[in-house]
């Protein structure tokens, strides 16, 4: 009896982790299966994130999608940006953290982070057809002896979901993104904008505009070339994309004109943000072939009343009216400045 007591004894710790281990792969298997009914990228990304987190219990994760300019990176948590962004950097090739776009976050110059040490910091290398990144991970544990299967496995299916979505992204984008700068174009501006405004009539919110244009660009694109001058575009784009929330649209209206679309946004909190924006864009330089180059730009602020609920094509016509006065009024008051017009348009 005691022998075979010693042996169910000795039998304990394989049992015990026999049994995690198949409860790890019946998880992956649900995220799996949830992973594959995702119609978003970032709808991929959240279920292999949730799913790590489940399984392995990371204290930091990073998801890493290589574009044609610059990279697309799932962070979580926040705090840890900073420390990751020099690895970043290094491992595909950037120029400089405006090269850096985050899916998940917003965040603001002065917000406070936390430093951590990379010594213990784990990655494994994604290279689908459509789709190569990288995940990072700072393990919170000791990891178990099938840690790599797992990452492997909900790597890979991740990778075929995201180069499926990617290509449909792709055929959609086509439509309706600027090639350039990745905002949307003028046509499909004209689509979200009756959709805005006619959302916010609905629900009595406040709808604003901001429209800006890059100042002198015309002289950026003589002294330093058209390929610079598209690197400002790219660049001074990406700043505002990077500091608006997620429901707010960007769209290239035309040369170096932009046009956003701010819904549940009131004239002062638009001018707050164009101030900020417009801060950002004068203290960060371009690094081009051609040389460093700095600019500033222009802003102009309209704003939607919402005291009427009837919205027809008059709304939106006063509104890029007014953003573009407000804007031009700013050029004449001596450039690198917001103009917010003086009153909200009535219909």
């Amino acid at each position: 009896m005691k022998v075979e007591l010693t042996k169910l004894f000795q039998m304990l710790p394989f049992l015990f982790n026999a049994a995690i281990k198949n409860a790890d792969h019946k998880k992956l298997t649900r995220h799996i299966i949830n992973l594959n009914q995702q119609n978003s990228v970032q709808g991929i990304i959240n279920e292999m994130s949730v799913c790590l987190k489940e399984i392995l219990n990371y204290r930091l994760f990073a998801f890493v999608i290589q574009r044609e300019t610059g990279i697309d990176v799932w962070l979580d948590p926040r705090m840890y940006r900073k420390s990751l962004e020099s690895v970043f950097i290094q491992d595909f090739n950037l120029s400089g953290d405006s090269e850096i776009n985050y899916l998940n976050h917003t965040f603001q110059s002065d917000e406070k982070e936390h430093e951590f040490s990379l010594e213990n910091l784990v990655s494994y290398l994604l290279d689908e057809q459509k789709c190569q990144g990288k995940i990072y991970m700072l393990p919170n544990r000791n990891m178990p002896d099938y840690h790599d299967d797992i990452v492997g496995m909900i790597l890979k299916s991740t990778g075929i979901a995201l180069s499926k979505q990617i290509n449909i992204e792709h055929l959609t984008n086509a439509a309706t993104l600027d090639p350039l700068t990745g905002c949307y174009n003028r046509r499909e501006f004209e689509e979200q904008i009756r959709k805005n405004i006619a959302s916010a009539k609905r629900h009595q919110t406040p709808l604003s505009v901001f429209m800006f244009d890059i100042d002198h660009f015309k002289k950026v694109n003589d002294t330093y070339g058209h390929q610079a001058g598209d690197k400002v575009l790219q660049h001074v784009s990406n700043i505002v994309k990077k500091n608006i929330r997620t429901g707010d649209i960007l769209a290239r209206y035309g040369g170096e004109e932009f046009i956003a679309i701010l819904p549940s946004t009131g004239k002062k909190e638009a001018m707050e943000l164009s101030e900020r924006l417009r801060q950002q864009i004068e203290d960060q330089s371009i690094v081009t072939e051609s040389g460093e180059i700095w600019v500033t730009a222009s802003f102009g602020i309209s704003s939607l009343a919402s005291s009427n609920k009837q919205a027809d094509s008059a709304d939106m016509l006063k509104l890029i009216e007014d953003a573009d006065t407000m804007m031009y009024k700013a050029k004449l008051n001596g450039r690198n400045t917001i103009m917010p017009s003086l009153t909200e348009i009535q219909t």
